[in-house]
């Protein structure tokens, strides 16, 4: 077993570090994880599609998810390739309850649904900035560490991105409190480890 880091408790947003569980279970599943990955990249690229057709004449969020959504792309294909390279065919997975769960909380009323979406995407994607560094420091296939270390930058980008459009369209007491609400639900959320190894399990 191999201890996780504990600078990754601080990563900003996530009210508790992963588990030692998750980061065993993913290292013992390395290629239904990177399967999962796709799967993740390619959500993610439509998160931020949906929100800009679902507020289109927010020129600043259409600008920046306009990034993240083409970044997001370029990702799910990077990740296919080492899919392709380990011979792991692209298969549906089920999804675990987390992101179901998150989307749970989103509120249906605007302008509250468009606070809500934007945080709990600032929120997935500080949890996969996580995962991906832990991934990357612990991985016992040198390239494939390499390959997720890669990764971390644009994801601290994403939810960093994320939390700024919040306070560009939300006062940042509201957006604050907000986050604290979400942030323990995503906490709750995986406080138990889902059977099936996932980025976000």
């Amino acid at each position: 077993m191999v201890a996780a880091p504990n600078a990754m408790s601080t990563i900003q947003f996530l009210q508790t570090p992963t588990s030692q569980a998750w980061l065993d279970q993913a290292l013992a599943n390395l290629d239904t994880v990177l399967l999962d990955h796709s799967h993740c990249e390619r959500k993610a690229a439509g998160v931020a599609l949906n929100l800009m057709c679902r507020y289109p004449s927010s020129e600043k969020l259409v600008r920046a998810l306009t990034a993240i959504a083409q970044e997001e792309l370029g990702h799910f294909e990077l990740v296919n390739q080492w899919l392709e390279r380990r011979k792991v065919p692209l298969k549906p997975l089920p999804a675990p309850p987390y992101g179901a769960g998150l989307s749970a909380q989103v509120r249906r009323q605007e302008p509250l649904r468009m606070l809500d979406s934007l945080l709990v995407a600032a929120l997935i994607e500080a949890r996969s900035h996580e995962r991906l560094g832990l991934l990357a420091a612990h991985c016992p296939e040198p390239d494939l560490a390499k390959f997720y270390s890669s990764l971390m930058a644009s994801e601290a980008r994403h939810y960093g991105a994320y939390w700024v459009l919040a306070t560009t369209y939300f006062d940042r007491e509201t957006v604050n409190t907000r986050l604290l609400e979400l942030s323990e639900v995503e906490s709750k959320l995986l406080s138990t480890l889902h059977p099936e190894p996932r980025i976000h399990s």
